[in-house]
């Protein structure tokens, strides 16, 4: 096995969803032998049941690779194989961090896409070399050199060298691991200098407490060494340190340039930060590695566990997850209708709706998840400017001055023949025109503006629908601006259901809370009493519909005999009705929750 640290290359695999990231990755790890014939399967490295269903890379993964070139060189590949969706970019520019190169993918019939566009941002900004794929050249509609053309466009990559691939069939692969050797440098760093290991991620262990995954970048560690976070000065013992061949292997020690894993007994998993840097306790470095910039969650739901016990088993896996995922955020708050529970932050749907999915199978907790909604910036008549992500934290309305939402400035790239579709739907959401340009005689590149708020209800599926799939959409937050908002609440048997409460634009306030009642007619159960489901704006009613009673036929036992028998039996039915009215508890289903998103 080669050690010096000039045989070393550090890479990511970045692309758009659904390019062949992942079965390039196979390619590699076949190619290198790094797996026998009796481990081969697609998407190794998509260990969650999530990622192989739903045919996406949640999480990053680091693998180590021994490559032998044709004239007897050995060089050790430290790959990393990233997410494509928008929503879990955080994790890309993780992995970015911790390379010299990158490899971008791109789908020969698919071309460009919005997606590809930010990766290239990202990966020039962490000044990567890139290698171009242009991937999926055995499909009919492959069209390899209109993709040349397109990538030529792109700022930053005119001298980027380019490689014709096809991940199914094993084609060009071999090109481009002899292209990794030449094109990507080996790491920069000393192995004398005091130790300097950045920590890209970490999984926690019942018997091993937290294991962090690293990239050393100066200094070396090997297990009895003691070592310290340099976010909070403590020190621990390492214990382990060990590679990832795809799974976990001990070795003797971790040196510069080096991708791995240690553990050291971090018990509390709320002190090992994604970001830190690990320093050794004896002679600690003086400065800390950049590590990454924090990101803020921009979608937020709550989260209540539909069995009250299970609230210490939510919070226990919240935080096992927040440790996997930094860009998860939580914090505690309960509701009259569903109890005890957490307000959860996130950075898009996709990742929210993943991270339930995760608490439901990895934790088996029952959950109920209101309606997503974003971050607000309240200007009050007293000059105070307050942040809410809950509708229900809006202060009276008497008290505020404006309110100011997130903007985003969204990209979409579509054949041109579903633009009137996806111009009409992006205006319909008070979208603002920025740009247009054709890539191609049959691809366009959409610009808008429009309210973040705007493409948190079944946005996306709209445009995948217009589209019949094609489009890829890709979105960074910009600013806040004021805009006429209002509150809207809920009440269900004359109770105010926080959790059902929405902000949106006052022009759309009326239709959207008609519908809203209607769905939940449709969702709530009958009762054996009339139960009023009803949207207010401030205290004036603005939609109403009610959920009509069971009825019992109290009049069956009343065959003949005079009708004032009957007149008294229903008498003593309404009575009963009445009481049972002021006592019953509506009982609202998850379904009413998921209703609002279901408002065409």
């Amino acid at each position: 096995m080669p050690t010096r640290i000039e045989d070393i290359r550090n890479f990511s695999i970045i692309a758009h969803i659904d390019h062949g990231k992942s079965t390039i990755a196979d390619r590699i790890l076949e190619l290198t032998e790094t797996i026998s014939e009796r481990e081969r399967r697609n998407q190794v490295l998509d260990d969650m049941d999530l990622e192989r269903e739903k045919g996406i890379t949640i999480k990053s993964k680091a693998v180590r690779l021994l490559y032998k070139t044709d004239n007897g060189g050995q060089y050790i590949f430290n790959l990393i194989d990233t997410p494509g969706h928008v929503d879990f970019s955080y994790e890309v520019s993780r992995s970015l961090a911790a390379c010299e190169g990158a490899l971008l993918v791109i789908d020969a019939a698919q071309g460009v896409q919005a997606q590809t566009i930010a990766n290239v941002q990202m990966a020039l900004e962490n000044n990567l070399n890139i290698i171009l794929i242009i991937n999926k050249i055995d499909l009919s509609t492959a069209n390899p050199e209109r993709v040349r053309e397109e990538i030529k466009k792109i700022k930053g990559l005119e001298n980027s060298p380019i490689f014709l691939t096809s991940a199914k069939d094993g084609r060009g692969i071999k090109e481009v691991l002899d292209a990794i050797v030449q094109y990507i440098p080996h790491p920069r760093g000393s192995g004398d200098k005091p130790l300097q290991a950045l920590i890209f991620d970490s999984v926690y262990n019942s018997y091993q407490g937290s294991i962090v995954y690293l990239r050393i970048v100066n200094g070396t560690v090997k297990p009895g060494m003691k070592i310290q976070t340099m976010s909070n000065k403590k020190t621990y013992e390492v214990t382990e340190t060990g590679i990832f061949s795809p799974k976990r292997k001990k070795v003797d020690q971790l040196s510069v340039g080096d991708v791995g894993y240690l553990t050291a007994g971090f018990k509390d998993i709320t002190l090992t930060k994604v970001g830190d840097t690990i320093t050794d306790a004896i002679h600690p470095s003086e400065q800390r590695l950049p590590g990454y910039k924090k990101v803020s969650p921009v979608v937020f739901c709550s989260m209540y566990p539909v069995e009250n016990d299970d609230y210490h088993n939510l919070k226990y896996a919240l935080e096992k997850l927040s440790l996997n995922d930094s860009a998860i955020s939580y914090m505690a708050e309960s509701s009259p209708a569903l109890g005890f529970g957490f307000r959860c932050g996130f950075l898009g749907l996709l990742h929210m709706e993943i991270i339930q999915e995760r608490l439901e199978r990895e934790y088996q907790i029952q959950l109920i998840a209101t309606t997503p909604s974003v971050v607000y910036r309240v200007h009050l008549k007293d000059k105070e400017i307050i942040e809410i992500n809950n509708p229900s934290s809006l202060p009276e309305v008497n008290t505020i001055d404006f309110i100011e939402e997130p903007f985003i400035e969204l990209t979409v790239v579509l054949p041109s023949q579903f633009l009137g579709g996806i111009m009409e739907l992006v205006q319909d959401r008070r979208g603002i025109f920025k740009n247009l340009e054709y890539l191609d005689q049959d691809r366009a590149r959409l610009v808008y503006y429009l309210p973040l708020n705007e493409i948190m209800l079944d946005f996306y599926d709209r445009i995948k629908s217009i589209s019949k799939g094609y489009a890829s959409l890709d979105y960074q937050i910009i600013n806040y601006q004021a805009s006429p908002l209002t509150k809207v609440d809920l009440l269900v048997n004359q109770d105010v259901v926080d959790n059902l409460s929405f902000i949106c634009h006052k022009d759309k306030a009326h239709e959207r809370a008609r519908k809203l009642v209607e769905n939940l007619k449709t969702v709530i159960p009958r009762q054996m009493f009339d139960v009023p489901i009803q949207a207010k704006i401030n205290q004036k009613i603005i939609a109403r519909s009610t959920v009509r009673a069971l009825k019992k036929d109290v009049l069956a036992k009343c065959y003949g005999g005079d009708i004032t028998r009957k007149r008294k039996l229903l008498e003593k039915q309404k009575a009963g009705k009445k009481r049972m009215k002021k006592v019953g508890k509506v009982e609202i289903p998850q379904e009413a929750f998921m209703s609002v998103l279901k408002i065409e």
